[in-house]
């Protein structure tokens, strides 16, 4: 399990199993019964019982916060680890943090000594035998995780469920060489285990359906949110999570705005937790890097994925981030955070007309007169904007540029603009100055800090969360998983304010559409063509128009 998606959840620990609450006990009953049903099948159901053994292979971080998962949930486990002596110093760190629940008041003294006596390191591969479900969390090297399923095949009942918490390699390709692949699936949990609710059961080529069920329904028991996922280069998360990052270095890349102004807009605007740059420097450069290039790759370098230079020459750099005291920004003992461009006061026009539905923008209108502008509505059709006094226009952002157009300033998506602090603008050098100056002292008339950026269609929120419905329509229309698991897996993934679906049916079925044709014609490289299932879903809602 790679950081990449771990540490973006860094910032909300909350609703996760951490000893308070060890969900609904499996039912003993529900034990693997072995009908082969095939070669390489046998059938499972329901969830692993209370009273079966977990095995963990791996003492590393994620091995540990797996086994306390189990552990907390009522089952005994055996941790086991290749190296010596290192499983029984990770069945004394879980007892330690354990401890720590109990002084927190969120374990009682009785159930800590109950899970204490369930929990036993193991010395060999052997010791394994009796394992209902044995979770390997070691090295994300093929080779290395084969052999290991390939010598627990030899040890393990039949009937007992494998599973990998790899999140960088294939599930298929781990089970390839073994003696019976359907029972074996992906659980990737996310980091720290013990805190953070999703796991993504992943079904490889080979696995049995019944086997993925008894492996989500076990999840489920111990607490957690399992989401079903195929298995697909990134799974769910750190596939439909490429465009957060990507789009935002593209930005900068084009000198449009600095780091801190980007990651002002996506989180201040956007409403997402951190911005890419911040969230990237908590991950680590180099594991943010590896896992786009991993993606890329693995889609035979499909341009919707590819990776920035501008992140490879900061890994090449050693500015790995906060755990080398530099990144996109810099760490330790007093380094100054820069800060977000922020245009200084400018006087708000008195009024201003509104041309057609501003859609995802509407709320600016009672916003508008609530700050005692006074606010002319019309029906015309000639688009959708906001004209100020002196003739200048202000339009969401639709994938298009102000230098196309004269006296043009687009403003960028928001989450919510009564919420949002700040709103970004751009203009291009045949904006008039007065144009820049009234829409910047409007928007700060209802509120709000203003940066101004670079004339980039599409800007920085907008042309993100197009590229994540996109991703996400195309992910469902190839089976990848449904959309209410792609956007719980988001939200609970990488704290996405929304998931892509809901963002999709906030903005309207054509929205991101319309953004990435405008997007793809000025930039004709693939990345942003609107895939053949965002197209057939836009236009089987908009009824053939």
């Amino acid at each position: 399990m790679s950081a990449e998606t771990s540490a973006g959840t860094s910032g909300d620990t909350s609703g996760g199993t951490d000893g308070t609450d060890p969900g609904t006990p499996g039912d003993p009953s529900a034990a693997a019964h072995t009908e082969r049903t095939g070669r390489g099948s046998v059938t499972m159901e329901k969830a692993i019982g209370r009273d079966r053994t977990v095995a963990v292979v791996g003492s590393g971080t994620m091995g540990q916060g797996i086994a306390q998962v189990a552990l907390v949930a009522g089952h005994p486990v055996r941790l086991y680890d290749s190296a010596p002596g290192r499983a029984a110093e990770a069945v004394a760190a879980i007892g330690a943090r354990l401890d720590r629940l109990v002084e927190k008041g969120r374990l009682d003294a009785a159930a800590r000594e109950d899970a204490a006596g369930r929990l036993h390191a193991a010395g060999e591969l052997a010791e394994l035998a009796d394992a209902a479900l044995v979770v390997e969390a070691i090295v994300e090297d093929l080779t290395v995780k084969r052999g290991l399923f390939a010598a627990l095949e030899e040890v393990v009942a039949d009937d007992a469920l494998l599973a990998t918490n790899t999140s960088s390699l294939s599930v298929t390709a781990i089970a390839g060489a073994l003696r019976l692949p359907g029972r074996f699936v992906g659980l990737h949990f996310f980091n720290p285990a013990p805190l953070l609710p999703l796991v993504e059961v992943v079904r490889g080529f080979a696995s049995d359906e019944s086997a993925a069920t008894r492996a989500y329904e076990t999840v489920k028991a111990w607490g957690k949110t399992p989401v079903r996922c195929a298995d697909t280069p990134g799974f769910i998360v750190n596939r439909i999570a490429r465009p957060f990052y990507a789009e935002a270095f593209r930005v900068y890349e084009e000198g449009a705005a600095d780091p801190a102004t980007i990651d002002a807009a996506l989180s201040e605007c956007g409403g997402f937790r951190m911005g890419p740059f911040e969230l990237t420097d908590l991950i680590g450069q180099d594991v943010n890097e590896a896992v786009t290039r991993s993606v890329w790759e693995s889609f035979f370098q499909d341009p919707k994925f590819t990776p920035s230079l501008a992140q490879r020459r900061l890994v090449e750099s050693g500015r790995l981030g906060r755990k080398t005291g530099h990144g996109w920004y810099p760490y330790g003992e007093g380094a100054e955070r820069p800060r977000p461009h922020t245009a200084p006061p400018a006087e708000a026009p008195a009024e201003i007309t509104v041309e057609g539905d501003l859609g995802p923008a509407r709320a600016l209108v009672a916003m508008a007169r609530e700050a005692g502008i006074t606010v002319h509505e019309t029906d015309e059709d000639r688009g959708t904007r906001i004209l100020l006094p002196g003739g200048g226009q202000l339009v969401l952002a639709d994938g298009q540029t102000s230098v196309e157009f004269r006296d043009v300033v687009y403003f960028d998506l928001s989450l919510d603009y009564r919420e949002a602090t700040r709103i970004v603008l751009s203009a291009s050098e045949v904006t008039a100055w007065e144009t820049l100056r009234g829409a910047i002292g409007l928007f700060q008339a209802l509120g709000k800090k203003v940066s101004v950026i670079g004339d980039v269609p599409g800007m920085i929120v907008a042309r993100t969360v197009a590229m994540l419905i996109d991703l996400a329509a195309d992910a469902v229309a190839k089976g990848v998983a449904t959309a209410e698991d792609i956007d719980t897996a988001m939200r609970l993934g990488v704290n996405y304010p929304v998931g892509p679906f809901e963002w999709r049916r906030r903005l309207g079925a054509a929205w991101a559409h319309e953004v990435l044709d405008e997007l793809h014609a000025r930039v004709p490289t693939g990345r942003y063509a609107p895939s053949l299932a965002l197209y057939r879903r836009t236009y089987a809602e908009m009824g053939g128009e």
